[in-house]
């Protein structure tokens, strides 16, 4: 354990943010290593005479900057500092993904939720050089209107559930993520807390940190995200906005019912809570419950993109909002990552509205069908949970594997996984040995086959293969 005194004194900022400051000034100037554990919250406590909450909301602000990360029963640890990753989009590592690493670089990426190859660039590179041969002026300039094409793709590509949503409520985004911290930026100011699943993408949550916004979490389970938990902490905490993934939660596969949607649209009128529906994955479904945007449509914000199910390449998404709210976003996105790619968004409009889309997501969600069977076969006596519409599985670790020393072992053996501690939304309550294994970006069923039986062979020899010790 690292004997860490942080310098602060002088710091004109609430003690919590000067401790995370001060940490994240040290990890950059080699004080702090990476794997260094930290003092033991109450230690820092009393070493620094503040009061535990303070450290412990300063671990918490630490954590969602990506700086440290907890394990229960092994303390909390120094992240290793990464350069930006131009596939973070793609992918949910927390800061963690070292693209220079040798390792990673020759590993089986199953860690990645991108679109399945199912030879959609063969589509898509002809059909993107026509929209610059038919509209080359408006391909090279900045996009200035949203045409009508553009909105009608959207409300076909957002339906689900049951529901449409009108083309008038419809305003294209740089890609689902891109899309709901628009909508956080333009329907909360910084001070604010938005509430997450304590299990989510955890991006969301970080990204909203990054503009000023406080992140809680809800309490999710086998059934998504838990309603009486929401009510509590929409009475404690008085949250402006909750995003939530209720279909396909990205990592627990969890499918949120019907009924519990519905009560947690009634509390969020009457706590004065924004609803903002991450569909990503929901499309996936056939069966998909009534989404959010159908249920409380007043008060709900549905978006959702193509990465998981026609080409991550498009950065392509749309939003569904109440009325009167479309210039809001619109501004907030041109003013946090400026206008919309003409050519991109056009393609993707074209892809949608002719029929190729519809086809190249049958393909993938069928490749993503046989894939999960694959994963099924080989981890069979296992406990995991699976979809065979859904990209990944969700692995329960058997004694005395840990999701970060099993991620590490993964590794060492060739494949890049993701552990529970990326998908918390600062430390959460509830123990989680769980790790997230995902196959569409995998080259060949083979080498999927592949990836899953060494995970296999990792689980099955838990004993020999567990290495905590340096």
């Amino acid at each position: 354990m690292t004997k860490w005194i942080p310098e602060f004194a002088g710091a004109k900022l609430p003690k919590y943010i000067a401790i995370a400051d001060a940490m994240d000034r040290d990890i950059g100037a080699g004080i702090l290593q990476p794997g260094a554990r930290l003092p033991p919250q109450r230690d820092l406590a009393y070493d620094l005479k503040v009061t535990i909450g303070t450290i412990s909301r300063a671990y918490a602000l630490a954590t969602e900057r990506g700086l440290i990360a907890g394990e229960v029963g092994r303390g909390t640890y120094v992240l290793a500092r990464q350069s930006p990753d131009p596939d973070l989009a793609g992918s949910d590592f927390r800061g963690a993904r070292a693209e220079a690493s040798p390792a990673l670089a020759q590993a089986l990426r199953m860690d990645s939720t991108a679109g399945a190859d199912v030879g959609q660039s063969a589509v898509i590179g002809p059909m993107l050089a026509q929209v610059f041969i038919d509209e080359p002026q408006r391909s090279n300039d900045y996009t200035r209107a949203i045409p009508d094409a553009w909105r009608e793709a959207g409300a076909a590509w957002l339906a689900t559930g049951g529901w449409r949503p009108a083309p008038d409520t419809i305003i294209p985004v740089t890609g689902a993520l891109s899309g709901i911290e628009n909508v956080i930026a333009a329907v909360t100011a910084p001070g604010d807390k938005v509430a997450f699943e304590d299990l989510t993408y955890s991006a969301l949550a970080r990204g909203s940190a990054l503009i000023g916004r406080r992140a809680i979490k809800v309490r999710g389970g086998d059934e998504g995200l838990d309603p009486d938990d929401f009510e509590r902490v929409c009475a404690r905490d008085h949250p402006k906005a909750l995003v939530v993934i209720p279909s396909l939660n990205n990592p627990t596969i969890t499918i949120m019912p019907e009924g519990n949607r519905r009560r947690i649209a009634e509390i969020a009128h009457r706590h004065n809570v924004w609803i903002i529906e991450d569909n990503i994955y929901g499309k996936a479904l056939n069966d998909a419950p009534p989404p959010f945007a159908h249920i409380a449509p007043e008060q709900t914000f549905h978006v959702s993109g193509v990465s998981k199910l026609l080409s991550a390449g498009l950065r392509a998404g749309w939003i569904s909002g109440p009325p009167g709210f479309a210039n809001q976003i619109i501004n907030a996105k041109k003013l946090m990552t400026g206008g919309l790619p003409y050519a991109m968004t056009e393609v993707t409009a074209r892809l949608v509205l002719s029929g190729e889309a519809a086809k190249l997501t049958a393909a993938i969600l069928n490749e993503i069908r046989e894939r999960e069977a694959i994963a099924r076969e080989i981890l069979a006596g296992h406990h995991f949970a699976s979809h065979p519409r859904c990209p990944y599985i969700w692995l329960t670790l058997p004694d005395p594997w840990l999701p970060g020393t099993f991620k590490d072992a993964a590794l060492e053996a060739g494949v890049a996984i993701v552990e529970a501690d990326a998908f918390k939304v600062g430390q959460a309550d509830r123990v989680c040995h769980c790790v997230r294994a995902a196959f569409s970006v995998v080259e060949s069923r083979a080498d999927v086959r592949r990836g899953f039986e060494i995970l296999r062979q990792l689980l099955d020899n838990a004993r020999v293969s567990y290495d905590g010790m340096e």
